[in-house]
């Protein structure tokens, strides 16, 4: 009798240790979660503009017609620190009253608001950032990055060391990591830069997973519009088409893989429908 309770008591000690143990890594499961999650994901109005000519960016179709299109800044707060994805067009459009028209079929741009002002309603200084990523050098992403000059800028070597026409990019003295490929920016999976190239030499696109909305993907120009996904169309302003088709496959297999959503950087349509700060994304 007495050897049935020892024993009993003994299974009943080894359940509570196993249970221990088990609500432990339960624990520490989670606080990995939390570790490798991003906060929150913001979306900045970082200009508009109109394109003169829609067949640009779909050649052979709706040739001479204009098309308004936007241009959107992501801010993305980690446990480890902020990350700001593409700047927009210079803030110094903002002060003209007409904004700035394009030349040939570049498009005219517009800002209604500073990049640096709705930073400031966010609360977030230049300073704050920890990184700096532009998904590649044209213009209208990478109009406001000296606005950052202490910040680490994260971009493909091919993209940085690519002899524009439109000249230099960069300051020399502007910190950079110049990257050859995919990157996991945090180091847990939650923020991954994909090389994406065709668009230019070196564009990249962001991965980006988010606990409660689910994983994102923030193409820049990779695909500008969803028509020109639906229809794999190659922009005439591609440096190289086949380097394009081949991202366009990459840009699927990362949405299947990760279940994303695909956010275009510069269609109306899509962005119309997105809260924009100072709402966001959790």
């Amino acid at each position: 009798m007495k050897s049935r309770l020892m024993a009993k008591i003994a299974m009943a000690t080894a359940a509570a240790l196993l249970a221990g143990v088990a609500a432990a890594g339960a624990q520490t499961a989670a606080q990995g979660t939390i570790k490798g999650t991003v906060e929150r994901l913001t979306i900045i109005d970082c200009g508009q503009s109109v394109g003169p000519d829609k067949s640009r960016w779909t050649p052979g179709v709706d040739v001479g017609k204009p098309v308004e299109m936007v241009g959107n800044c992501y801010l993305i707060r980690h446990p480890q620190g902020l990350l700001l994805w593409d700047t927009g067009v210079t803030d110094e459009i903002a002060k003209l009253p007409d904004g700035r028209p394009g030349q040939g079929d570049s498009p005219h741009w517009r800002r209604s608001k500073t990049l640096a002002g709705e930073l400031d309603k966010l609360g977030v200084k230049p300073s704050d950032l920890k990184y700096l990523a532009v998904s590649h050098t044209h213009p209208d992403h990478i109009g406001n990055v000296e606005l950052f000059p202490q910040t680490m800028l994260l971009v493909q070597k091919a993209e940085y060391d690519w002899a524009s026409p439109l000249g230099p990019r960069f300051k020399p003295t502007h910190p950079v990591t110049k990257l050859e490929g995919d990157h996991d920016v945090f180091g847990d999976g939650s923020v991954t830069i994909v090389a994406t190239p065709g668009h230019t030499p070196g564009h990249q696109v962001l991965l980006v997973k988010l606990a409660k909305f689910g994983a994102v993907l923030l193409v820049g120009d990779a695909v500008h519009f969803q028509e020109n996904w639906d229809k794999r169309h190659v922009p005439s302003n591609n440096v190289d088409r086949d380097q394009t088709l081949a991202s366009y496959q990459r840009i699927a297999d990362l949405l299947t893989q990760h279940k994303a959503q695909m956010w275009f950087n510069h269609d109306k349509a899509q962005s119309d429908k997105l809260k924009k700060a100072p709402e966001y994304y959790e």
